[in-house]
């Protein structure tokens, strides 16, 4: 049977079901959200409003851009349960109580379409238990999706099939979550909280019993569990903050009486110092980011600016938040690769050094005492915990990074003792949990038939790991790499500090143009990382500026507008695949493409003014002619409304907070791209590539651009002097507005015209070496540099 989904419905409007409606509406699946009738209200739809209300002020936002939210329906369970007959998906995200579930999934059972799926997004619950009863076609059709929340942000959906799921559904299922979801999909056995909760929590309850018995601090533990560790800033106690304090307990406390043979996990669920601590802090009501007070407080110092006070365990009060210092953090904090980041900090013997083993030592530990319980092999947890968690990497993928034989002797040594698969592993000269090929993994361990197992090999997708050191590198500088990436298609990788535009990848990037032009069908420019591009090397711009080296720093300015023009008008196809940050230059470069493919957490923007300088590598010429200039080819129309939306939206620097608000604000074109998945952003972009070779692609012809004099000016001038006086921006603020509304409305002309686009380039050549040359602008770049922060003078 062939399954689709075009219709959804997501059954309770928490926090959990509300942000999946949210995030089908991001896909573009009409979604109905439905509630139970309120018991105290005439309007039988309050509770799924105030729900979904909730939800769209959520931050960060659930939805990527406002206008998708008509695609999101209202109802609730007595007068709109037609829609479920209807739907193709309904997705249950109710109460965690068995017997309200199996209720709700009778009525569904009486009313859904033969080859409807339905599932549960239970937590803990068994998945089977809640399909107890049921017809066999409703069984056949029904599994587990737990997603993890925010489900718009975090990446991992566990699909929990069980023994009477067709093989059909779950391998559709599957597929719909990676390739329409945009999930990494982990396919889970029916075990108490599945993986990445069971971890979380088996790992978790340890932690916080072993840092109140070693009394470590709250500023202490998260200095260390972060990054430096290579888990995200929240690291632990901010973590249970964003979570909430209430829902951390309710888990630890459903997940204890369901794992009676895990003993590991067991000890640290009951710690009695735990409990105490968490009973106190539900008591008081004290649940974290929700209530604005849990295990850190919003206060304010002594001159009046917001910071945070963190919990003394031991007090129970709020103190003002410290920085610990350690040796061993000095000594490993500049390291490069989390493995040899963390095999510095577990050779030490301080203070942070004991808890980061203890931490590491006893993640391996549960990890592996879970096996084969909750999957045969290493990959499943990883995945979870990278995906669910953002972790660096999982747990079995840092034991290979810092060898498994020696690892398993200091676990012994500390109190940790690996599972005793893991013994025989190594006693049958399997010395590592992955096989692996280069830097690929191709095996992975097997427990139940004591070998590896190979690992499927995703078909026809670009990853760049598989062209590093080949003969497809064609040409590499620091700055970036040009590769063969097959099929006729070249590809331009930057990889400075947060990829930085600099004179070592505009060189690469010029070099493959020309080798495109002769050898290729067509160029992508992307990566992998994190993030696009942050903009240009601010530091090489101010040192430049102070040291009046002006003619280096407008030949600069220059190659930046050279490259983004020629690949405007390149004659085979560009594609730009930015994602995460692509910021001033980043930006600019993307809005030159012939086509972009896009992720969907693209968060870019034209940011210069927070620099003290205006967008000069054809960014303000970009605006102008994707804002202004369609509404100027209609006659008679009035000029400023467009105007001032352009002015505007550079003046203030908006950054899109998806590709999807990017669109809307015209950063990105209507035919271009959007890609749910990260992974596959590469892949999709040679497919682009592709196809416009395909369809015969020819660039466009040159475009004059508006420009709407000198009255224009004025009033651009009048509107800056206004922000000005009502104190919402600086003086010098005013100042570099001034300097952008002149060359938006193309100077001094005594009446609007059509000029060149090179015509705009020199204005805003010209307006961005002035403003490199003022005192203020140098300060703002330094602030930027030193603290990372935009500074208002």
């Amino acid at each position: 049977m062939n399954y689709h989904i075009h219709k959804a419905v997501v059954i309770g409007s928490g926090t959990m079901g509300a942000a999946i409606a949210a995030h089908l509406a991001n896909i573009g699946i009409p979604v109905t959200l439905l509630d139970i009738v309120p018991k105290d209200s005439d309007d039988k739809n309050k509770i799924v409003k105030e729900g979904w209300d909730r939800c769209l002020k959520a931050k960060p936002a659930n939805l990527m851009g406002d206008g998708l939210k008509t695609l999101v329906k209202l109802g609730n369970l007595e007068d709109d349960f037609g829609a479920v007959a209807e739907a193709d998906w309904i997705c249950e995200a109710i109460v965690e109580n068995l017997k309200i579930k199996v209720d709700l999934m009778t009525r569904v059972d009486e009313v859904r379409k033969p080859n409807a799926i339905v599932s549960t997004n239970t937590s803990g619950i068994p998945v089977k238990d809640i399909a107890e009863g049921r017809s066999k076609g409703f069984k056949q059709h029904f599994l587990g999706t737990h997603f993890f929340n925010p489900p718009r942000y975090l990446k991992l959906l566990e699909i929990i099939p069980t023994a009477d799921t067709s093989k059909e559904v779950t391998e559709f299922f599957v597929h719909f979550g990676e390739f329409t979801l945009g999930k990494g999909v982990v396919l889970c056995k029916d075990t108490p909280n599945f993986i990445g909760n069971r971890v979380a929590f088996g790992t978790g309850a340890f932690a916080l019993d072993f840092i109140l018995n070693n009394e470590y601090t709250v500023d202490e533990v998260d200095s260390l569990t972060g990054p430096l560790m290579g888990r995200p800033k929240t690291a632990t106690f901010r973590l249970i903050d964003l979570v909430g304090v209430d829902v951390w307990d309710h888990v630890g406390k459903n997940l204890a009486p369901l794992i009676p043979h895990d003993k590991l996990g067991q000890k640290y669920l009951a710690a009695e110092k735990p409990r105490k601590l968490m009973d106190t802090l539900l008591e008081r009501k004290w649940l974290g980011n929700k209530t604005k007070v849990g295990f850190y407080k919003e206060a304010r110092g002594a001159d009046g600016k917001k910071e945070f006070h963190s919990l003394d365990l031991t007090t129970l009060e709020h103190v003002p938040a410290t920085k610990p210092r350690f040796d061993s953090v000095k000594a490993a904090k500049d390291v490069e690769g989390l493995g040899d980041r963390l095999k510095v900090l577990l050779a030490a013997d301080d203070k942070a050094a004991k808890l980061v083993k203890a931490l590491t030592y006893q993640s391996f530990q549960y990890v592996s005492s879970i096996i084969p319980e909750v999957a045969d092999t290493a990959k499943p947890i990883d995945d979870a915990i990278r995906w669910g968690f953002m972790h660096e990497a999982g747990p079995f993928e840092i034991w290979d990074m810092l060898g498994v034989k020696d690892v398993v002797k200091q676990m012994k040594k500390e109190g940790y003792p690996a599972a005793k698969w893991v013994d025989e592993m190594l006693k049958n000269g399997i010395e590592s949990f992955y096989q692996y090929k280069g830097e690929n993994k191709v095996g992975a361990y097997d427990v139940s038939k004591k070998k590896y197992v190979k690992l499927k090999q995703p078909e026809g997708f670009v990853f760049l790991k598989d062209f590093r050191g080949t003969k497809k590198e064609i040409v590499s500088n620091a700055g970036a790499t040009m590769f063969d990436i097959g099929d006729g298609v070249a590809l331009v990788e930057f990889h400075t500090k947060m990829n930085a535009l600099d004179d070592d990848i505009f060189n690469i990037t010029s070099e493959a143009l020309d080798r495109v032009e002769k050898d290729f069908d067509g160029l992508i420019i992307g990566s992998e990382a994190d993030n696009f591009s942050a903009g240009a090397n601010l530091f090489m711009v101010v040192v430049a500026a102070q040291q009046g080296m002006w003619d280096q720093l407008e030949g600069a300015v220059r190659k930046l507008q050279g490259m983004n023009m020629r690949m405007r008008y390149f004659p085979k196809p560009v594609v730009v695949a930015p994602a995460g940050l692509a910021l001033g230059g980043g930006c600019e470069v993307t809005m030159h493409a012939s086509r972009v493919v896009a992720a969907a957490e693209t968060y870019i923007g034209l940011v210069e003014l927070g620099a003290g300088v205006i967008p000069a590598g054809a960014g303000t010429k970009e605006i102008m002619r994707r804002i202004v200039n369609p509404a100027m080819r209609t006659d008679n129309a009035e000029v400023f409304p467009f105007l001032q939306r352009a002015f505007l939206q550079i003046g203030q620097a908006k950054v899109a907070t998806s590709a999807a608000e990017a669109r809307s604000m015209g950063i990105l074109g209507p035919q271009d791209r959007i890609i749910i998945n990260r992974d596959h952003l590469l892949t999709e972009a040679k497919r682009e590539v592709l196809h416009m070779s395909a369809a015969g692609y020819r660039p466009p012809a040159p475009e004059l651009i508006y420009a709407a004099g000198r009255d224009m000016y004025g009033a651009m001038k009048i509107g800056a002097w206004s922000f000005k006086e009502g104190n919402y921006i600086t003086e010098y603020d005013a100042h570099i507005a001034t300097k952008l509304a002149y060359i938006m409305a193309g100077g001094n002309l005594t009446k609007p015209q059509w000029v060149s686009e090179q015509y705009i380039l020199d204005l805003e050549r010209e307006a961005f070496l002035s403003l490199c040359g003022e005192e203020k602008t140098q300060a703002r770049m330094w602030s930027l540099l030193q603290t990372g922060k935009p500074l208002r003078n």
